[in-house]
């Protein structure tokens, strides 16, 4: 039985990596995989999923204007499609999520979403809100911060390495821009 999973965590805690070993998986079985990333995501190369450790893979781009439906439909000819790997999950739109949810009730295809579930304000993405509430099973990837405690918030970094308090809730960037914490450390970084 097909069924939605997302696969969320704070940055660095090797998601794409899960999402391109999953798909190498698949690959190696002779199945169809389609591979979706969001286009805002200009970190390496546009249209490629790409993992800290050196792998990557092409991939479909979506927008928050992307019919997934469509898409899928259309992809899923003339051979079938075995599994969706989407990364970058949490630019998925609520009601993107719900079409994904569709592809797996109706279409009976797998959907593993990769993302992060908060921001560096600590709130919930559109995508990842849909994601936890839509899907059918949740697994927490786990990331390590500083102190050695779980990771599970993320904080924004200015070019001095000074944890930002507002902006825009999208701005993309790695290791430069972002530093993975837990709670405790998130709170002490975001105090007024």
């Amino acid at each position: 039985m097909a069924k939605l999973y997302f696969y969320y965590s704070a940055m660095n805690a090797g998601k794409s990596t899960v999402l391109l070993q999953s798909a190498h998986n698949y690959q190696e079985r002779g199945m169809r995989v389609l591979l979706l990333t969001a286009s805002i995501d200009d970190r390496f190369e546009t249209g490629q999923i790409a993992s800290r450790i050196g792998i990557s893979a092409e991939a479909s781009l979506f927008d928050s204007n992307t019919d997934l439906i469509t898409l899928v439909k259309d992809e899923n000819q003339p051979k079938a499609l075995s599994c969706i790997l989407i990364d970058e999950a949490q630019f998925l739109t609520k009601e993107q999520v719900y079409d994904l949810s569709e592809v797996v009730d109706k279409l009976r295809i797998p959907v593993l979403a990769f993302g992060i579930r908060t921001d560096f304000q600590g709130e919930l993405f559109e995508g990842s809100k849909a994601l936890l509430a839509w899907s059918d099973k949740l697994i927490e990837l786990k990331t390590v911060c500083h102190c050695g405690s779980k990771a599970t918030m993320v904080i924004r970094l200015n070019a001095q390495g000074i944890p930002v308090k507002e902006g825009a809730q999208v701005e993309i960037g790695g290791n430069d821009r972002y530093l993975s914490v837990c709670r405790k450390h998130f709170k002490e970084a975001v105090r007024d």
